[in-house]
């Protein structure tokens, strides 16, 4: 559903409350937001799985589909709504649909559009799951999946110089944080009939809107940086009006992969602050990655805002801001990794990124162990990669606990 019910209309229709102008940071506080006859100032959470009708003839045309009127909360729910209407206008897009994960997320959008006998061309530098669902999952039910490094341009050109029905990459990626050029892939895609799903989880709608650069659906991991507290599971696609409600629509509506109410108030909540802690990840990942460059046990930093990444140009040239997370080789491989590891006292070992709080986790032996040692070598994974996903403590506490675990 593209809006809220009607009797949750209020002092404040939907229309006065639309935005189209609003610059980003306005669009997080208020986009999508309509008020109930109550004319709270918060969101209101409507905790409830179905919805009653005025009459039979009603209820008939909810399920005809020619009447807005909520039908069950694993189709449409009021609160979801106004989370898929902010993020959706922070995106730049015409629609989106919440999902109950980020994963759900990327797995429903390429069912959306994959079929047996079809072919999926993807960068091989994605997410431990993501790389799952593309080399293993997908190729069972008859649909063609072929790897290409995500920075070699002529490696795009070579695979989609055949027919191909998707396209998947991440930019900046995860852990490595490769960058694709969004538009030279995308024109590539198009001329080969693909459409171009691109997971923006990283950069988020502040740093990078991957639309204006060509992509056709995007998808996020609503878990990090948009929550951005470490409190809830949600993720989110958008695109086309067309994709959503042709394409994606009958798959969740009939396979109930929902964002639940609770979560969807949860992450609009997290919106309101997003530009600010954006900003503020940004500015320390800046100053851990620097700090973190001319360290005697490190081999490698990168971080796309430091001139010394190999896409650096590229990055700034897509996105606004460089992202909160660094990642980093020790030069003693796995045993040094595990030692700074243990040695943290105020970041934590987690595997989830996005949050205030300062996360660290080792690749390899966490996010990235099922693909294997020869595929994460070709993703430039090492024993001794470590990826930190800077928080908003003060960054000199930051920078003094990796330095102490480091060894001085």
């Amino acid at each position: 559903m593209d809006g809220l019910i009607k009797k949750a209309g209020g002092t404040n229709a939907p229309a006065a409350r639309s935005g189209a102008n609003w610059r980003p940071q306005t669009r997080a506080v208020r986009g999508g937001q309509v008020r109930t006859n109550f004319d709270e100032t918060s969101e209101a959470l409507f905790l409830t799985s179905g919805y009653a009708y005025a009459s039979a003839e009603e209820a008939e045309a909810t399920f005809k589909a020619t009447s807005d009127h909520y039908q069950y909360s694993r189709f449409g729910n009021p609160t979801v709504t106004m989370f898929e209407n902010r993020l959706a206008g922070l995106e730049g897009a015409e629609a989106c649909r919440a999902t109950s994960t980020g994963m759900s997320a990327v797995f429903f959008s390429l069912l959306a559009l994959l079929k047996a006998g079809d072919r999926i061309v993807a960068a091989r530098q994605l997410f431990g799951s993501c790389h799952y669902i593309v080399a293993e999952l997908l190729p069972k039910y008859g649909i063609v999946s072929e790897l290409v490094d995500g920075g070699d341009l002529k490696a795009w050109e070579k695979a989609l110089s055949k027919p191909a029905q998707a396209v998947l990459f991440e930019s900046p990626s995860n852990p490595m944080l490769d960058i694709v050029d969004i538009k030279a892939v995308c024109d590539m895609a198009h001329k080969a009939g693909a459409k171009v799903v691109l997971d923006n989880a990283f950069a988020t709608p502040m740093l990078q809107r991957p639309l204006e650069f060509g992509a056709d659906i995007v998808v996020h991991s609503a878990t990090k940086y948009i929550d951005g507290q470490g409190r809830t599971l949600g993720g989110a696609v958008l695109g086309t009006k067309e994709f959503i409600l042709e394409k994606l629509q009958p798959i969740t509506r009939n396979t109930g992969p929902s964002l639940s109410p609770f979560n969807a108030w949860v992450l609009l909540k997290g919106m309101e602050t997003l530009g600010l802690r954006i900003d503020r990840h940004c500015a320390n990942a800046a100053r851990v990655a620097d700090a973190l460059a001319g360290h005697p046990a490190i081999s490698r930093v990168l971080y796309p805002g430091r001139s010394d990444h190999p896409q650096h140009k590229l990055a700034m040239k897509q996105m606004s801001g460089a992202g909160g997370v660094v990642t980093f080789d020790l030069k003693a491989g796995k045993w040094a990794a595990f030692e700074t590891l243990n040695r943290l006292k105020l970041i934590d070992i987690s595997n989830n990124l996005g949050d205030a709080k300062s996360l660290v986790t080792h690749p390899a032996t966490t996010t990235h162990m099922r693909i294997g040692a020869e595929e994460r070598a070709k993703l430039g994974i090492g024993d001794g990669t470590v990826r930190i996903s800077v928080g908003l403590e003060d960054v000199e506490d930051i920078i003094a606990d990796l330095v102490q675990a480091l060894g001085g």
